[in-house]
């Protein structure tokens, strides 16, 4: 895939929890040339999710035939049998129109998408304000087991060892103002 400097790439990842959906939300309410680029998942429809909105749901045999016929810019196996991933065809449409491509993805595939886009791209990290809130924030959404939330925080402490590996930290401890200091380092970005 090839892509010219007037490509752009806004990554934005996080654990599980750390605000980072929220955050991408407002920041494509703000900046009218983003555009966000829906990945695809094997995982379950959440009930509040829309097919196409949210991500493109795949069943794990037609991601995997999606990855063999290297239809993937990037993607991984998150958790056994779970994966997600970024279409090609979906990045390229979004700059056929004339926008920047805005990704919410978790910690691997931010990384992974960096490495792409190199220069094209600004990875951000929003970091929760500790792993006490983001336990809290977790069982607040009332979408996981308790096996399931255990194993979601013990990747969440592995994956803020990584935010060292990004362009940016953006701690989440007031939305607001995570919010605002997202949007400064977006424009910054694209103004470059």
């Amino acid at each position: 895939m090839e892509f010219s400097p007037s490509n752009k790439a806004i990554i934005i990842s996080a654990p599980s929890g750390a605000g980072k959906t929220t955050i991408v939300h407002n920041l494509l309410k703000m900046i009218p040339s983003l555009e966000f680029s829906v990945s695809a998942t094997s995982r379950e429809k959440r009930p509040n999710e829309t097919e196409g909105r949210d991500y493109f749901f795949l069943s794990k045999e037609s991601f995997k035939k999606k990855i063999a016929q290297g239809e993937f810019l990037e993607w991984e196996e998150v958790y056994p049998d779970c994966f997600y991933g970024t279409l090609k065809s979906e990045i390229e449409n979004i700059w056929k129109r004339g926008n920047h491509a805005t990704f919410d993805v978790d910690v691997v595939g931010g990384l992974n998408l960096k490495k792409i886009f190199k220069n094209n791209a600004l990875a951000l990290f929003i970091m929760p304000p500790g792993p006490e809130e983001l336990e809290k924030r977790l069982k607040s959404r009332g979408t996981e087991t308790e096996q399931k939330m255990a194993i979601r925080l013990a990747k969440a402490k592995e994956e803020m060892t990584k935010a060292k590996f990004f362009d940016g930290i953006v701690v989440n401890d007031n939305l607001s103002h995570a919010i605002g200091d997202a949007q400064v380092l977006v424009r910054n970005f694209l103004k470059s």
